[in-house]
């Protein structure tokens, strides 16, 4: 594949990920806290995608269209899971209302940066439409038959583009002038986070129930 069309195909993803999704929220609202966390966060929606590029480059949409219960039952799963972080968050906004926010402590407030690696990860994964979408915009630019090198390029041109988007948006958000107006306001970060994350969650899952009827 050509520098010109591997350069495309990172453009085209990084405009995809300016759309509102799981993943921009999960990385706005740890960097509101801590630049460490949300980079974590970042590794772990990469490692994701990689999965995900992988199975695309592999032709798994053909496989999630032939048998629509299997997209189901991930879709059902990963709904779930988006819910819970929904809920998880508004919990966090809840046990943070009206008290101080500049004191706290982020590892008390999100975690340990392990731990928002393992919720960047299974909150890319957690839906497995992105296959059919990344299979719409990466197999228009594949040769009939890919090699092993054609493959590996996709997948690190994507993983890197992801990697340097949401890596800038952290490192932007969590520079010392802003992270200072977004923590005035954390609690209200994690509000709107946890209803869009209960919202995206039960879209999923009926989804995903669709899929079995």
């Amino acid at each position: 594949m050509g520098v010109s069309q591997l350069l495309a195909l990172m453009g085209i993803n990084l405009l995809g990920m300016m759309t509102p999704g799981p993943d921009i929220f999960l990385v706005t609202r740890l960097a509101t806290r801590s630049r460490r966390h949300a980079l974590a966060a970042v590794f772990g929606i990469a490692t994701g995608l990689f999965v995900w590029v992988s199975l695309t480059v592999m032709g798994a949409a053909a496989l999630l269209t032939a048998y629509p219960a299997l997209l189901g039952a991930i879709q059902v799963a990963g709904g779930g899971w988006i819910f819970y972080m929904g809920v998880r968050m508004l919990q966090a906004a809840r046990a943070q209302w009206g008290q101080p926010v500049a004191g706290a402590d982020a590892v008390d407030v999100l975690g340990t940066p392990a731990t928002c690696y393992r919720h960047g990860l299974a909150t890319n994964l957690s839906n497995p439409k992105v296959v059919i979408y990344l299979s719409a915009i990466i197999a228009p630019m594949l040769p009939a038959s890919p090699s092993v090198l054609t493959g590996v390029e996709v997948v690190a041109a994507m993983v890197a583009s992801n990697i340097f988007g949401f890596g800038l948006l952290s490192l932007s958000i969590s520079t010392e002038r802003l992270r200072s107006r977004f923590l005035a306001m954390s609690q209200w970060i994690d509000l709107a986070a946890g209803v869009f994350f209960l919202v995206a969650g039960t879209l999923l899952v009926l989804s995903g129930v669709r899929e079995f009827v």
